[in-house]
């Protein structure tokens, strides 16, 4: 038989030994030298235990100064630097280091040196010398870093007119995917994983969360403490601060958000989240963070959620479509087996979480919704992946799942589709191997049981899914003509197979018959005055003008009947449709509907639904108009959209290309797909990270 080789699959610059059963986690990253490009730091040389963070917020200043504490012990000889990613925006005081004497009192505080080199335009280099006293092998040390934070990326300070309620300023963290190191210094790698605790002081009546798993107020000192039990990643380290109320929605789960807001979330999610996680629990088995709360976030929340432990950021804007807040809250449960419990080790396999938890995501609305719900949702998922497929082209390198980037290339501007979809379909494919979907949930259940709270790469997946299913291995699946796993995983282009939908033809099936009534020439107003949008999930709608969308551009007479048949319908439906339409609108010139898209762009200030329509006018014959937009909404526009509107209007960008590199081979200018967003970096440019904007699933 031919036996699955290992180095072929691995995602790594160099090829990793066959895990043993006394490696930690089945694996031994240091020994394996797993290599991130995305990192500066030398993370294979030390264990990071425990760190802990000490700050006070300054909302007058928009700072955040105190300290952070790192418990680390040396695993390779000789290593006399510490090398932690950082970032321009962080600015250090002093560090220094507790070498440890025989006893408690006899420990000696020594001041290190240091010094922040340049790595790339995310982030920067922290050296910093070690005393030989404490690099002993194995034996632990702490080092103390005393510092303050400026306008990095990772932090996004609001003032209080671009809050919900406009009554107060607020303040959150996004770390996805290496933004964190301009929050605190850190292996900002997804290999490494550790506890960590932190004690934040604020102004009064200012409440503040993490993602953390125990946490306690004292008011009198106005100090928060927080501690997570469980090992995680840098990037899912995460705060919010501001006027935040809550209420219980389950026995484990509660809804944060401000006040005016509150009332909403808790009406459209009360009941619903137990359930959920009890439907995740029986398909991938127990759900190990304890609670699972949830925090609206005001419109500029850069993406739409992010699966921060035991606290979903979510954005407020969402709250307008019940079905897609349930996509996306479903999505993030997801991710706490998969991305959270087991987390790709390199920024290059994203797919292993974000792949993982959209089948995970999809397993859990086929058992509490139905089949054909969940092949709806999919269908017009997979229409974006192949709109995106047709920008693209089919050979563009970003289209891979095992993607190869270049130093220097921020691992947040190649989030996309493919990470989501791409990847759904090579898991549904391993579904399919097995003949059985519940045999496959319990591989599933068994791959986090392996593999909880560590790092992976695909090939760990792989191999334990080929030991799972023996006879699988003995019939060379991994080797199927067409099939192949590693065609799966280095090939450019669409998914080698996509899964069977036509269980959604109840619901796909009526959307498909009114697009082509439209497309016949001439219409026939009889037959689509039969079909009733009102009556129509929300899903069903966006699918309809996705499909719409891809036919522009229409002559002005289709438009004009398409406006009479369904312009005031529409304006009462959620904003997932009406951007929908008002991109047809604009990318059709249709001059009758603009006031529609100017009152949208008045009233909507989030990213997911400013940028596509402000990329769809710029990219037309509406220039002129969207800069009239931009100037009158500006000042209820967050800074880094701000910016990135104006890069759009006026067609620069914050990253020079890149020759050779992934990057470069992206479009300069993508029109966004209109479906739900995703993780784009936080300050991504046109054509980078907002290829994603609207295309990708969310969460990251």
């Amino acid at each position: 038989m031919a036996e699955f080789q290992r180095p072929t699959l691995c995602c790594c610059r160099k090829a990793l030994t066959v895990p043993s059963k006394s490696c930690e986690g089945g694996r031994n990253l240091a020994q394996c030298r797993l290599v991130d490009i995305a990192s500066a730091s030398n993370f294979h040389s030390f264990k990071l235990r425990h760190f802990h963070l000490d700050l006070r917020l300054n909302f007058a200043v928009k700072e955040m100064t105190g300290w952070q504490v790192l418990e680390l012990v040396p695993i390779q000889p000789g290593a006399h630097t510490l090398v932690l990613d950082s970032h321009p925006s962080l600015l250090i005081h002093s560090i220094d280091c507790k070498v440890p004497g025989t006893t408690a009192a006899q420990d000696i505080t020594l001041s290190l040196t240091y010094r922040v080199d340049p790595f790339t335009d995310y982030g920067s280099s922290l050296n910093i010398s070690l005393p030989a006293s404490v690099t002993r092998p194995h034996r632990a040390f702490q080092i103390t870093v005393r510092y303050t934070t400026t306008d990095g990326p990772a932090i996004w300070w609001l003032d209080a007119e671009l809050t919900c309620g406009q009554t107060r300023p607020l303040v959150f963290t996004q770390g996805h995917s290496v933004c964190n190191r301009s929050f605190f210094p850190c292996f900002d790698t997804p290999a490494v994983k550790s506890t960590y605790s932190a004690t934040v002081r604020v102004p009064e009546g200012v409440t503040v969360l993490m993602s953390a798993s125990r946490s306690a107020y004292s008011k009198q000192e106005r100090v928060f403490q927080f501690s997570m039990e469980y090992p995680v990643p840098a990037y899912l380290v995460a705060l919010v601060a501001g006027d935040l109320q809550h209420a219980d929605i389950g026995p484990r789960s509660r809804v944060w958000a401000e006040p005016c807001i509150l009332a909403c979330a808790v009406s459209k999610l009360g009941g619903s989240v137990e359930r959920w996680l009890n439907v995740a629990e029986d398909l991938f088995g127990p759900y190990v963070w304890g609670r699972y709360d949830i925090v609206f976030l005001p419109p500029s929340f850069p993406i739409v959620a992010m699966e921060n432990p035991c606290l979903t950021f979510i954005i407020s804007s969402i709250l307008e479509s019940r079905e897609f807040l349930l996509i996306d809250v479903i999505h993030e449960i997801a991710h706490g087996w998969f991305g959270n419990a087991v987390t790709n080790a390199t920024w290059e396999e994203m797919w292993l979480s974000e792949g993982l938890a959209t089948y995970a995501q999809r397993r859990i609305t086929t058992e509490a919704y139905g089949e054909a719900f969940t092949c709806l949702e999919t269908v017009f998922r997979l229409d974006a992946l192949h709109r995106q497929m047709r920008l693209l082209g089919d050979n563009n390198p970003v289209s891979k799942l095992q993607v190869k980037f270049e130093p220097g290339i921020n691992p947040s501007s190649l989030m996309n589709l493919f990470t989501y979809e791409k990847g759904f379909c090579f898991v549904s494919y391993l579904s399919q191997l097995c003949g059985d979907v519940k045999s496959f949930d319990s591989f599933l259940r068994a791959y986090i049981e392996q593999f909880k709270f560590t790092s992976v790469v695909a090939q760990d997946l792989l191999d334990f899914f080929l030991g799972f299913f023996p006879e699988l291995k003995e019939s060379c699946v991994a080797q199927r003509e067409g099939l192949e796993f590693e065609r799966w995983l280095n090939d450019c282009g669409p998914p080698l197979c996509e899964p069977d939908l036509s269980a959604g033809g109840v619901l796909t099936g009526p959307v498909q018959s009114l697009c082509d009534l439209w497309a016949c020439d001439p219409q026939d107003p009889e037959a689509i005055a039969n079909f009733n949008l009102s009556s129509w999930s929300t899903f069903q709608t966006v699918l309809f003008l996705d499909r719409l969308l891809d036919r522009s551009p229409l002559s002005n007479q289709v438009m004009g009947q398409l406006s009479r048949c369904y312009s005031a319908q529409l304006d009462e439906m959620n904003a997932e449709v009406q951007i929908r339409w008002l991109q047809i609108v604009v990318r059709n010139s249709f001059y009758p509907d603009l006031p529609r898209v100017r009152g949208f762009l008045h009233k909507h200030t989030s990213r997911m639904y400013t940028v596509p329509l402000y990329e769809d006018l710029c990219a037309g014959v509406m220039k002129c108009f969207a800069a009239e937009m931009f100037y009158q909404t500006q000042t209820r526009l967050h800074p880094n959209l701000r910016r990135t509107l104006q890069q759009i209007l006026f067609q620069t960008s914050a990253l020079p290309p890149t020759t050779g590199s992934v990057s470069s081979l992206l479009p300069t200018a993508i029109p966004s797909s209109p479906t739900p967003g995703g993780h784009p970096g936080p300050t991504d440019p046109p054509g980078t990270g907002t290829i994603a904007l609207r295309d990708v699933n969310v969460s990251a």
